[in-house]
């Protein structure tokens, strides 16, 4: 058995094929070198920070029965926060009004107040502010 290759010899690319030795490159532009090389496994099979912002709506308090067509929608910050869970449309539900004609659905399925099921406390989420590399 040959040992492993070492250093410079060894052919597997890594993170060090993209990053320089002392540098200290942000998420987003170690993603963005993977992706201009065409790496998309591993950390290149990710979105860079920023790029999918958390959706904003309606809290969703655990206990509360969601009805058909109505899910929650659970999300984490860039940095790994937890983020309460709003109330989203299922993707294949369609609302109908009185004359059952199809309401128009937002677009990103969330859901407006006025579309709420009945009994759901109207409160909005709070997304929490990023937490600085200090760790505060």
């Amino acid at each position: 058995m040959q040992p492993a290759p070492e250093g410079d010899a060894d052919p597997t690319r890594d993170l060090r094929s993209y990053v320089m030795r002392g540098e200290k490159p942000t998420m987003n532009e170690v993603i963005k070198r993977l992706h201009e090389q065409g790496v998309h496994t591993g950390l290149g099979a990710f979105n860079p920070p920023g790029t999918n912002p958390p959706l904003a709506g309606l809290a969703v308090p655990k206990d509360f029965a969601l009805p058909p067509g109505y899910v929650r929608h659970h999300q984490v910050t860039d940095d790994g926060q937890n983020i309460e869970p709003i109330l989203m449309f299922a993707p294949d539900f369609q609302l109908y009004d009185a004359s059952n004609r199809p309401l128009e659905m937002p677009k990103d399925r969330v859901v407006p107040p006025e579309l709420a099921p009945p009994g759901l406390p109207l409160r909005r989420i709070v997304i929490p502010p990023p937490i600085d590399s200090s760790g505060k």
